[in-house]
């Protein structure tokens, strides 16, 4: 969708308010096309020309009504085009929307885990509190849920939350080895997931995961399956608890896509209990996809976009960050950055902090 400012004509700033003021049907058409195999039918046939309406419908065993409306929308949104004979082609836009590995994790997520909750945004921004997530159970925020959600609801999330740490896991393990930690604070760690890789890529590494218990227990039954129950140990926290401590003993503490879960406040409390429990020679790995370190204009989009599901579902309060942001808390919490790694995968920075 372009983006109007003030020197665009008065025509095209209507028509782009339209857009958006329908863009949850055009939303909806694009994720029933795809599970419906419209988008695949339709690409499967590009060396034939293409297929017609009626063919389309005949091949996915849908009536025909119910195909023509959804293909109406789609070519007057640029998603498919027809020729002089009735046949439908995918457009660029059409093709990225079945095929891109990221916009389909970026749907998918919008649609399971996000959709019937951002119905109660407006509430969760007057009151301070996800409002939005009991569509899925009575928690104070989803990560206690986490390991209780709809099997679906589940998938789309981890997916959605793996795709993009997991471009960027290669590249930080080879950042974060290279110091020869012997142990690793892996907080916030999920499914064991990072965990696990640095035990596959170092044979003398240990790694502690901080997590609330559900997570944990799903990350120590991998570390067990994988074999490294001798090397990952668990240590269950809740950072919102009145007094959460943090052991000392860390070479490396490291935070991926931690840090933004929490208000500025939290974070604060976190990175200062962190740097407690640090020595002089230990430090604290930050890896975050900051909203002011984007090379592209769809990436920053789509960070706002994810702010808003932290703000309706995920706990109410906290958001993606820009990097100034995190300096300022950084050097709050008595942490000083010594070296900051931009452009890790596909949009992640590490910043790597000392006691001051």
């Amino acid at each position: 969708m372009k983006i109007i400012n003030k020197k665009d004509r008065a025509i095209d700033a209507i028509e782009a308010a339209h857009v958006i003021a329908f863009s949850p049907f055009l939303f909806q058409a694009v994720v029933t096309l795809r599970n419906l195999g419209i988008f695949n039918s339709i690409f499967d046939s590009r060396k034939s020309g293409g297929l017609t309406l009626d063919e389309i419908a005949e091949k996915i065993n849908i009536p025909v009504y119910g195909v023509e409306v959804l293909l109406d929308i789609a070519e007057t949104s640029g998603l498919v085009e027809k020729d002089l004979l009735g046949k439908y082609q995918l457009t660029k836009t059409g093709y990225f929307l079945t095929y891109n590995e990221s916009i389909e994790a970026n749907i998918n997520f919008t649609q399971d885990v996000c959709y019937r909750g951002l119905y109660h945004l407006e509430d969760s921004i007057r009151n301070g509190k996800p409002e939005g997530l009991k569509v899925f159970g009575d928690w104070h925020t989803v990560y206690e849920g986490l390991s209780q959600l709809d099997e679906k609801v589940k998938e789309s999330w981890f997916r959605f939350d793996h795709y993009y740490s997991d471009h960027a896991f290669d590249e930080a393990l080879e950042i974060l080895l290279k110091r020869k930690p012997r142990m690793i604070f892996d907080v916030g760690g999920n499914t064991g997931k990072f965990a696990l890789s640095c035990c596959k890529k170092d044979p003398d590494v240990k790694v502690t995961i901080f997590d609330l218990p559900g997570q944990l227990r799903v990350a120590m039954e991998n570390a067990e399956k994988e074999g490294f129950g001798d090397r990952i140990s668990g240590y269950e926290i809740d950072w919102l608890s009145e007094n959460p401590v943090m052991p000392a003993g860390a070479d490396i503490i490291w935070m991926s896509q931690f840090l933004d879960c929490f208000s500025k406040e939290e974070i604060l409390k976190i990175l200062t209990i962190s740097a407690a429990s640090m020595d002089d020679s230990a430090e604290l790995y930050i890896m975050e996809t900051f909203t002011d370190r984007q090379d592209f204009k769809h990436g920053k989009f789509a960070l706002q976009a994810t702010s808003l599901y932290f703000t309706a579902i995920a706990n109410g309060n906290s958001k993606m960050y820009k990097a100034e942001d995190f300096e300022e808390l950084i050097a709050a919490a008595g942490l000083t950055v010594t070296k900051e790694i931009r452009k890790v995968g596909e949009s992640h920075t590490i910043l790597i902090c000392k006691k001051s």
